[in-house]
């Protein structure tokens, strides 16, 4: 294979870190106690990188790039994008990281990356990383980063190709990781390394995976977070004391005593309309207010990240220094931050077409778009689950590769305060099902027990039109074959549309079932879903059918049986 990273391989490499993340976000979380064991390390780290990747494409798509942008464009628009989607401590070392990589790229002027310009890409965003953090700390994703880059610039100056580079700087921050605990004396404490440093380790071995063509994920795994997809190394290390580390909460050592402590407060916002010099300023005031300072960017646009007591003081400092915006407070002990809530219960819900999202508008929901080539992300399920501005939550994925983005966005409102659930509707009609037994008056526990189970009765299927030749369970279909889909698998192949679709219905009623729901797509053709409700009128009278024009992309009909 060729010896060099292209633009394809940028691309690839951020949806498989993403979706490497979202695997492992959980597991990195429980490492999380240093600089505060808040517990939502590995959940930063991947909400930054899925909201990044969401700018990234709605920038290509505005200028007619997406797919094929170059080396240099991906760069450029990545570095952008990572810097306005930070989240956390790690997330902002880990947009410096990603950004100095991109610089180093980009100062190079070619449209390929080969084995020198790739260590070196690696070092600069080792050195952009530590010089971004006003106070340095041996033991944390700095160390782990600078052992890496510094292995990829021994190996490059070796004469090593790319494949050889890249695996020196995974083993290398590898070992570092494993060592983190004798540089910290908090991580020994709590028995593990640092969760900064393996969100690195994570990064390194997505790059690994792509430039040695040694990974195989689908579209949906890197649209919206897949499995496993890397080796999973034992990050809780033998020799700890024996401590207790759960997401979410203080660790404890043997004594019972919480590890680390520190200000109250996570203060973050973007800086707007400033120069260096009331930058440099604004720097000095927050070092005197607190502690974890960030202040990276530049020369138009400035993150800005410290924890203190006084959060209204570090938002007065940012106003004297220019003009902030999306401001974040968050208060470490409740992890609640402020708003104002005005309702009880508030339903998030994917929607594939815009029928079924001005269904679930009507019903009080707050919708997303989401369907194939284009699932709805973690942060787009976050941002909605604040505009229902409720306390409590329901999000509906309607769709199974949606349902781990769901479990990360719920996981991140909950830590905002918002008591926020995921009921796991897989499909469009399932969700409807869920929502039609919704009562905002009742507790959020009782409605997702009663919207679970009216999802999870909802058999469901769907007719489609097969684009390529492909093997499936039914045999072998040819462009133009219509797939009979029957509980999320191809069960048989036809070549009639409305024919297939009442033997779907056959099928899901040979069950049983008193209501049946056609959801019409954008590519049905006229009296599809009415020649299908005829049938069932003539052969099933007791059976009550709804028609609903969806507009959904990809499957002429949806079918929900309850």
């Amino acid at each position: 294979m060729p010896d060099v990273f292209t633009a394809a391989d940028a691309r690839h490499w951020a949806l498989l870190t993403r979706a490497a993340l979202a695997a492992r976000r959980t597991e990195i979380d429980a490492l999380n106690v240093f600089p505060v064991p808040d517990g939502d390390t590995g959940t930063n780290l991947y909400l930054t990188l899925d909201a990044a990747i969401d700018e990234v494409v709605a920038s290509h798509e505005a200028g007619g790039v997406l797919g094929h942008a170059t080396l240099a464009q991906e760069c450029r628009s990545l570095k952008r994008a990572i810097l306005l989607s930070a989240r956390g401590n790690s997330g902002v070392i880990v947009s410096q990281l990603v950004g100095g990589l991109c610089d180093a790229v980009l100062d190079s002027g070619v449209e390929e990356a080969g084995p020198v310009l790739v260590a070196d890409a690696l070092a600069r965003g080792a050195r952009t990383a530590r010089a971004s953090v006003a106070h340095p700390q041996e033991g944390t994703i700095l160390t782990v980063a600078d052992a890496g880059a510094a292995a990829a610039v021994q190996a490059a100056e070796g004469g090593g190709n790319l494949a050889d580079v890249v695996e020196a700087a995974v083993d290398a921050a590898q070992e570092a990781l494993a060592r983190t605990p004798e540089q910290l004396e908090v991580l020994r404490r709590a028995g593990v390394v640092d969760a900064g440093g393996a969100g690195c380790v994570v990064l390194l071995e997505s790059l690994l995976s792509i430039v040695t063509d040694r990974w195989s994920v689908t579209d949906a795994d890197l649209l919206g977070g897949g499995p496993g997809l890397l080796r999973r190394d034992e990050w809780h290390p033998e020799g700890g004391d024996g401590a207790t580390v759960l997401p979410g909460h203080d660790p404890l050592d043997a004594e019972g005593q919480r590890i680390g402590d520190g200000p109250a407060y996570e203060v973050m916002y973007l800086l707007l309309d400033t120069d260096d010099a009331r930058v440099e300023t604004l720097r000095t005031t927050l070092d005197g207010l607190g502690d974890s300072l960030l202040v990276v960017g530049g020369p138009d646009l400035w993150n800005v990240h410290v924890h203190v007591d006084d959060p209204g003081a570090a938002v007065e400092a940012g106003i004297a220094a220019g003009r902030p915006e999306r401001i974040r407070i968050t208060r470490f002990e409740t992890q609640v931050a402020g708003r104002e809530p005005v309702a009880t219960v508030g339903v998030v819900a994917c929607s594939a077409g815009p029928g079924i999202g001005a269904l679930l508008e009507e019903a009080g929901a707050v919708v997303v778009p989401s369907g194939p080539g284009g699932r709805a992300s973690a942060g787009q399920l976050l941002d909605a689950v604040r505009r229902t501005r409720a306390t409590a939550v329901v999000i509906l994925p309607a769709d199974k590769d949606t349902l781990m983005a769901a479990a990360v966005a719920a996981e991140a409102a909950t830590a905002d305060g918002v008591d926020t659930h995921v009921v796991p509707a897989r499909t469009t009609v399932q969700a409807l099902a869920a929502l039609a037994v919704l009562d905002p008056a009742r507790p959020v526990h009782t409605n997702v027990v009663a919207m679970t189970g009216a999802a999870v009765a909802t058999r469901h299927g769907a007719v489609s039109v097969a684009s390529k030749e492909a093997l499936t369970w039914a045999g072998v279909c040819q462009p133009g074959d219509v797939l009979g889909i029957v509980d999320g698998d191809i069960a048989f192949l036809g070549k009639d549309l409305e024919a297939a679709a009442v033997e779907v219905l056959t099928r899901l009623l040979g069950g049983g079932g008193e209501l049946v729901t056609l959801v019409a797509g954008a590519d049905a053709a006229d009296g599809l879903a009415e020649g299908v409700a005829a049938v069932l009128e003539r052969e099933r009278p007791e059976v009550e059918v709804v028609v609903i024009d969806g507009g959904q992309p990809v499957y002429p009909l949806l079918i929900g049986v309850e």
